[in-house]
């Protein structure tokens, strides 16, 4: 690897005028990637890393974005050193693309929804190499192959919804190396995919790197993943670089609070640690405490597992089968089924958590779902402290649902755009007769905003002012609001950042305990679960392939899928 840069950015300002005022984005950064190096750019959502990766393409919104200083130096293959904030639009519309392409952290969003995933990859090779169709459909057939899509003549021709998370990404790498440029910006691309996928395109990534000798920027709020990536790493913290050095270094050995709390912040595999550090703990006075992990021995889990499965069970499960029709007759009635949850059995006692962890397109999510009848399934019984839910009526249905709730995957989708967060906690609380008027579910609702570490201002304020973790926290007090005694989390803490998803799971720890909750915990992320549960069960393609206690499903898998899952741990 040369040590000659490929970009070099010293100094750089940028902010953003608002109708509240000016905004300063990002003060005084500067670093530098080595040509065929990689640099990871880690930090919290806010920190200003996508702020700076798109001043780099020049991308940033011209009506509200001010860049004030600094430099942004290119090693230009033709015209050598070259300031891009001094280039014209014309100038840099030969770049981008060309010379620096860019993988967006949301594969959907960034690709045309009605156009052919192989003519948008064309496209950028018919404006930059001025090749004609023929070649340039030989070119974007090959670059599939490069970056491992099944079958890439019929990805050529599928439109983005038809392909899965992880393909269209690669479909978004295909594009950023289709001209094979000499820097490759990645922002957040394998923030939303599951870790077996993620450690997958973090791999194909690393080849074409090689392969190309490309210089590449990764993006990431995960340490961890820019550790498996990166040479050198830049930790960004409220539009300011607090620490730079190499990645194992900083991975290792951090020498600032805020990157010792990055590190600490991410769910252990080899303790079984009762709480997870946050960064706040880090940034105090008081850091001594927070090097204090709080752990639970493997004799204190199994008397209190002892305790815990001694009672009767709260939900059971027996032969669950539900999906999707693919086939109707020509009366409209289903002829054939695709089952995402086919033949499922098992059981969760109270006061424990289940972990089930999958890839995406298992039947997680239709499994709880199902079990909250929010899915219609086709065959088996769900028992609920002895009722069977697959045999109430609407009405009998809608009495028991306060007892069951549910902590959604995405809390801004979850939640009504323009309705005011407390408003959105009173609708259900009306609903079920929760409280005896108005002014008694308000005070309980401002007691349950300030429980999950909110104040009772945010009352009256509306999902978009709120950041993820904020609203996540939301969606756990509309849950606790019609006091359940059983929760389903589906996947509640997959798009956080890792520092915000240490608070989120703490937070459900505490609630579990304070108010005696029994949850199914759903994520794809084994570590994660690990975490949470005391038992886990392996689910793949409809099937549980594995179940059995935590620490002894990680430590001793039996299952091949299983050993995939947990080698995909970063």
């Amino acid at each position: 690897m040369s040590s000659s840069p490929v970009l070099q950015i010293k100094n750089l300002e940028i902010g953003f005028q608002t109708d509240e005022g000016y905004t300063r984005a990002v003060e005084n950064v500067s670093f530098t990637i080595a040509r065929g190096g990689t640099l990871g750019l880690v930090g919290e959502s806010g920190s200003g890393k996508s702020v700076t990766a798109l001043s780099a393409m020049r991308l940033l919104p011209g009506k509200t974005a001010r860049i004030t200083g600094g430099e942004i130096l290119f090693a230009h293959p033709e015209k050598g050193e070259t300031d891009l904030l001094r280039m014209s639009e014309r100038e840099m519309q030969k770049i981008r693309g060309n010379y620096i392409g860019m993988i967006f952290q949301e594969p959907m969003t960034s690709l045309n929804p009605v156009k052919r995933c192989g003519i948008q990859v064309m496209e950028s090779i018919i404006w930059h190499r001025k090749a004609g169709e023929k070649k340039a459909r030989e070119r974007v057939v090959n670059l599939f192959k490069e970056v491992k899509l099944p079958e890439p003549e019929k990805v050529f021709n599928k439109y983005p919804h038809e392909l899965s998370g992880g393909q269209r990404q690669r479909v978004m790498i295909a594009m950023a190396i289709a001209c094979d440029p000499v820097l490759l910006i990645a922002d957040e691309p394998t923030t939303a995919l599951d870790v077996t996928v993620q450690k997958n395109i973090l791999e194909l990534i690393r080849e074409l790197q090689t392969k190309h000798n490309m210089s590449v920027l990764f993006i990431s709020h995960d340490l961890g993943v820019i550790s498996k990536i990166a040479d050198d790493t830049a930790i960004m913290r409220k539009g300011k670089i607090v620490e730079y050095d190499q990645v194992d270094k900083v991975f290792n050995n951090p020498v600032h609070p805020y990157s010792q709390g990055l590190v600490a912040c991410r769910p252990r595999t080899d303790l079984r640690l009762l709480k997870l550090p946050v960064v706040s703990d880090f940034e105090t006075e008081e850091r001594s405490i927070a090097g204090e992990l709080i752990t639970e021995s493997a004799e204190q889990r199994k008397k209190r597992h002892d305790v815990l499965y001694s009672r009767k069970p709260l939900l059971e499960i027996k032969g669950l089968r539900a999906g999707f029709v693919v086939r109707k007759n020509w009366l409209g009635k289903p002829k054939q089924w695709f089952h995402a949850v086919n033949d499922v059995s098992f059981s969760v006692h109270k006061g424990e958590t289940l972990g089930l962890v999958g890839e995406s397109g298992c039947g997680k999510t239709t499994l709880g779902r199902s079990l909250l009848r929010l899915f219609d399934f086709q065959q088996g019984e769900v028992w609920y402290d002895g009722v069977n839910l697959a045999s109430l009526s609407g009405e009998q249905l809608r009495r028991m649902r306060p007892r069951i709730q549910i902590i959604f995957q995405d809390p801004y989708s979850s939640l009504t755009p323009g309705i005011q967060v407390g408003n959105a906690i009173l609708e259900p609380m009306k609903v079920h007769g929760h409280g005896e008027n108005d002014t008694q579910r308000k005070k309980k609702i401002m007691e349950l905003l300030e429980r999950v570490g909110l104040e009772p201002k945010h009352y009256h304020r509306y999902p978009h002012e709120f950041s993820g973790g904020q609203r996540q926290r939301i969606c756990i007090a509309r849950a606790l609001a019609l006091d359940p005694e059983f929760i389903i989390c589906d996947e509640s803490v997959s798009a956080l950042d890792v520092s915000v998803q240490a608070q989120v799971l703490n937070l459900l720890n505490e609630l579990k305990r304070e108010f005696d909750l029994t949850y199914i915990f759903i994520s794809h992320d084994l570590s994660v679960v690990k975490f949470m549960s005391d038992r886990i069960m392996v689910m793949e393609k409809g099937l549980i392939v594995e179940s059995g206690e935590a620490d002894q499903l990680y430590n001793h898998p039996q299952n091949d899928y299983t050993r995939r899952l947990i080698a995909s741990v970063l």
